[in-house]
């Protein structure tokens, strides 16, 4: 399992997913109505198998969801929640009892079942896809076709920042990507670190670097260049994403831009990264990460009781104002056995209805923008769910995209060979773009 797919409850675990391991080894846990016996998918008696990969506090808010709607429709659901999603995936559609429903972590695994998935056209609602955020669509396709419904959202183009002493400093939000260098070299010419940074995860250890170059590659480059960038129909060390970590190492790798210098990133771990953000003073002011830092397991719980008056939040900014880019992922839902009733949970998942509740536990932002804002906890939450309903542009996260040799592999490793000092910029793109398979 890619961890940047389930960072949202991952922190919560270990904080789950790499936060341990990429694979945790275990075995599939089952639960249901009927307290959980084993069942293949596609049982004839109008049961619909659901499996998934998050097995903290979300599963439970997910089931309540769910049994909302099928249990007022009298519809008999079994989930199989497992922390090893991708190999017990792969082994029930090899053994042909694959769950009716698969909620895929992210794009590049659902693609690799295309040939046992069914499309959607005649299962969901074509009204519920244009509700969507507009990209965010797109990572369900194979050669144009939907074979996976977009269930929940990540936000990861998010900058938060301590808002009383940001506030109190003068400094303001920037409108451009030019405006956020100048806020960087302001705030160092103050004494104090501009960023909070680090990408110690574990065996995951680099992932929060992979998110700084898709970031400043879709706000440089646009989507288009970005999609071909992922889909590697331009090469790993183009002069696009040559520039975007050009424009990384200006932000962040000049000495005194990161608390803790440069030499602190690797071994400095993400999920407490921003924590000297919040001491008084701040030893740093920004922090660009996902929306997830902002529940429980992210902040310290003395900033997660307060967030509305002691975090602020802006969006990574474009090159010009009126552009909005987005990074984001999310999960997305895809049919192995299509009955009526599968049919009905799809629809429902799809539906402005469907995470009001868990929305208000702080733990689902929905991927509709006509989702109720009032469901979200809080205002900060409302913003950055807001950042992503704006947005110009929404590209699904490219590593969680790439083959996993690459995603999961050479770019985590070379971002931090090059963050650390053991590798410069150019080798460590040369040797991913190198890393890339064949076919």
């Amino acid at each position: 399992m890619r961890i940047k797919s389930r960072q949202g409850r991952a922190i919560g675990a270990l904080l789950t997913a790499g936060l341990v391991t990429v694979l945790t080894a275990g075995c599939l846990q089952q639960s249901g109505d009927n307290g959980g016996s084993s069942a293949s998918g596609g049982a004839d008696d109008g049961t619909v198998t659901i499996m998934y990969g998050f097995t903290d506090s979300s599963s439970d808010q997910f089931k309540a969801e769910i049994k909302k709607f099928t249990d007022a429709e009298g519809i008999n659901v079994k989930f199989e929640p497992t922390p090893d999603f991708n190999t017990v995936i792969s082994t029930r559609v090899s053994g042909n009892s694959a769950p009716d429903i698969a909620i895929f972590p992210q794009p590049g695994i659902m693609k690799s079942f295309k040939d046992q998935l069914t499309p959607l056209t005649d299962i969901v609602d074509k009204s519920n896809l244009d509700k969507m955020v507009p990209g965010i669509v797109q990572a369900g396709q194979i050669d144009g076709q939907q074979y996976a419904l977009p269930m929940s959202l990540n936000i990861k183009s998010i900058v938060f920042y301590p808002k009383g002493p940001f506030e109190q400093a003068g400094y303001t939000a920037p409108a451009t990507l030019a405006d956020l260098e100048t806020l960087t070299n302001t705030i160092k010419a103050s004494g104090t670190a501009p960023w909070c940074f680090g990408i110690e995860s574990a065996s995951a250890t680099g992932w929060p670097a992979t998110d700084w170059i898709e970031n400043l590659l879709l706000i440089q480059s646009g989507p288009e260049v970005y999609n071909q960038w992922v889909s590697h129909e331009i090469p790993f060390n183009d002069p696009k994403v040559v520039a975007a970590a050009d424009t990384m190492n200006k932000l962040l790798l000049t000495e005194g831009n990161v608390n803790g210098g440069r030499q602190s990133i690797a071994s400095n771990n993400f999920a407490t990264a921003a924590n000297p953000m919040f001491n008084t003073p701040p030893a740093c002011y920004m922090y660009r990460q996902g929306n997830f830092v902002a529940r429980d397991g992210g902040f310290p719980d003395t900033v997660l009781s307060n967030l509305d008056s002691t975090v602020g939040v802006f969006p990574m900014p474009g090159q010009t104002a009126a552009d909005k880019p987005v990074l984001g992922g999310g999960d997305l839902a895809s049919v192995f056995n299509n009955t009526e009733n599968v049919k009905k949970v799809m629809n429902y998942m799809a539906s402005a209805d469907f995470g009001k509740d868990w929305a208000k536990a702080n733990g689902f932002i929905s991927p509709r923008t006509d989702f109720d804002k009032s469901n979200y906890p809080n205002e900060l939450t409302k913003q950055m769910a807001g950042f992503a309903y704006d947005s110009t542009s929404f590209v699904f996260d490219g590593s969680d995209q790439m083959p996993g040799e690459v995603g999961s592999g050479s770019f985590w490793r070379e971002m931090t060979a090059w963050i650390s000092g053991s590798e410069d910029e150019k080798t460590a793109l040369d040797n991913i773009q190198a890393s890339w398979p064949a076919s």
